[in-house]
């Protein structure tokens, strides 16, 4: 049990170097969704993130048909890291997202395909758009183990979920994010930045206009309830099904009964009470689509909450300089 605890992923240590080209990536490629490659090494219960390098837009657009491009890509690209003594180990990938909009089936998929060869994958999601208001809006998602298997075995019923006692939070799960840099890169940073200096990410923190940004989370919002009370219609539609056919059963089965008795007067054989051709069991629909737009619901939330609370912080700290002057 010790040995199974200690390879649970805890946190993600990301090299300044990651941050700053995943940053520029995203940013360069805005409003257009990038993705690319992340390189390091798995120490313990630590996610070392190395390295990574940038799917080009021909490449991250490729149909199904030409995967072949996009995995040979990779294999150049890893092969040229490592001939220059570059960490070449694949711990996952990172892709750009529009207000925090990642939770996707798309992405599902990709999170198991890597699970495959990679149990401690990670996914880092940089939004731009946030970032633009003076944070850096990056963070590390994985699948939790208990959800992969469920998708595997395509038990994502209702019934099956509630059994393994699998919620929409049990989804994703989020991991600290740790950026580290050396020694030397510190100090030539402090040498080279002016003391005493307003940078612009400064002034954009102080930026009070937060309406366009609680706008379009509000919009999204919306339209992420819609699409939840669309995925609540068709399990309401299931189960009226459901209570149709079991009074249709119940019907006939009264008829083939009061046939029967009818037949053992005559003498004759009854007929069968069961009939596997007339009432199939009916496929319960998929949570799947319910689970993520919960989720998206849940960040969209969270986004409008801390925005409303720096909103209100500004807000004050500026009457205060007010009063003071």
């Amino acid at each position: 049990m010790a040995e199974a605890k200690s390879t649970v992923l805890k946190s993600v240590q990301l090299d300044g170097q990651v941050v700053m080209k995943i940053m520029q990536h995203c940013n360069e490629a805005a409003p257009q969704l990038v993705t690319g490659q992340l390189l390091g090494l798995d120490v313990g219960q630590t996610l070392e993130v190395t390295d990574c390098f940038a799917f080009p837009a021909s490449v991250a657009d490729e149909d199904h048909e030409d995967d072949t491009a996009g995995a040979s890509y990779q294999l150049d690209m890893m092969r040229c890291l490592r001939e220059v003594n570059v960490d070449n180990n694949t711990v996952g990938w990172y892709q750009s997202a529009t207000f925090g909009t990642f939770q996707t089936v798309e992405l599902i998929e990709t999170f198991v395909n890597y699970h495959e060869n990679i149990k401690k994958c990670v996914c880092l999601i940089y939004d731009p758009q946030r970032s633009a208001r003076g944070n850096v809006a990056l963070k590390a998602v994985r699948l939790k183990d208990s959800f992969i298997d469920m998708f595997k075995e395509q038990k994502l019923a209702g019934k099956d979920l509630l059994a393994a006692n699998i919620a929409w939070k049990d989804v994703f799960q989020e991991i600290p994010v740790k950026v580290q840099t050396s020694s030397l890169v510190q100090a030539l940073i402090a040498d080279l930045e002016p003391a005493n200096t307003a940078t612009q990410a400064d002034f954009d923190r102080l930026n009070l206009s937060v309406a366009p940004f609680m706008e379009k989370n509000m919009e999204s919002l919306i339209d992420c309830v819609d699409d939840l009370v669309a995925e609540q219609q068709k399990v309401t539609t299931y189960h009226k099904n459901v209570a149709r056919q079991a009074q249709a059963m119940a019907s006939w089965l009264q008829k083939r009964r009061q046939e029967n008795q009818a037949r053992r007067a005559a003498g004759e054989e009854p007929l069968p009470e069961e009939d596997p051709n007339l009432f199939k069991p009916l496929p319960e629909p998929s949570l799947l689509d319910s689970y993520l737009i919960s989720n998206q619901l849940s960040t969209y939330c969270d986004q409008l909450n801390m925005a409303s609370v720096q909103a209100l912080q500004k807000l004050y700290v500026f009457e205060a300089l007010q009063k003071g002057q």
